[in-house]
């Protein structure tokens, strides 16, 4: 049911509307996905694919220095040369919610969630090319950003845990942040099926950490 819903985001009105009510008509139709896609999340059953002790379930980079694990917590801190580096998910998904406790810890962070491949990710934290905080927004490689996430500035708790839910249906992209729905953005060239992946963002200088990390598969 869930993958008929996709394309009537992109579904113009068949009658004559002023623009005021398309806007409306947009509005209600967006926020009737957001809520489908929010059930079906909560029906999803979450595993943990981080078992606080190791990175087990993960592969880990060659000689790596970017990725630890202490106290329940799967740190990640910038190297000597600012190298940055992807820790990728050794399964892969297809259709899937995501869900993890995070905290920007030091220097300024630029992480995130890659989705399925390095071009399509889920940024947090700063943003390189805009010098500003974009978390929950999509980064699309080639597009940038093609829209920023809502009201993140009044929901995101600075160096403390927050906890963000990602879910992705084909191309279809939700964030809530702290339980607050801030973003749905459709893809048109997403990939179909991969890992995901954390990042730690080259040329910077930063840590940042993670805890209960949760994914579920979605039919």
């Amino acid at each position: 049911m869930y993958r008929q819903l996709i394309p009537v985001i992109k579904m113009k009105p068949q009658i004559n509307l002023s623009p005021d009510m398309n806007a409306k008509l947009v509005c209600v139709i967006l926020a009737f996905c957001s809520i489908s896609f929010n059930l079906i999340a909560q029906e999803a059953v979450l595993k943990k694919v981080f078992n606080g002790r190791n990175l087990n379930g993960w592969v880990v980079p060659e000689n790596n220095i970017w990725w630890s694990v202490a106290d329940g917590i799967l740190k990640t801190k910038s190297g000597p040369n600012k190298k940055g580096s992807i820790l990728w998910t050794e399964k892969e998904y297809t259709d899937f919610v995501l869900e993890t406790d995070f905290k920007y810890d030091e220097g300024t962070v630029d992480t995130g969630i890659f989705i399925r491949t390095d071009t399509q990710q889920i940024q947090m934290g700063i943003s390189g090319s805009l010098k500003r905080d974009m978390t929950a927004s999509p980064y699309i490689a080639g597009k940038g950003y093609p829209v920023e996430a809502q009201n993140v500035k009044d929901i995101l708790k600075p160096k403390d845990w927050n906890t963000i839910k990602v879910i992705a249906i084909a191309g279809y992209y939700e964030v809530w942040l702290n339980n607050k729905h801030v973003m749905s953005y459709t893809s048109d060239n997403y990939v179909k099926t991969g890992p995901i992946g954390l990042q730690l963002h080259p040329n910077t200088d930063m840590a940042a950490s993670f805890r209960n990390i949760r994914i579920g598969k979605l039919k």
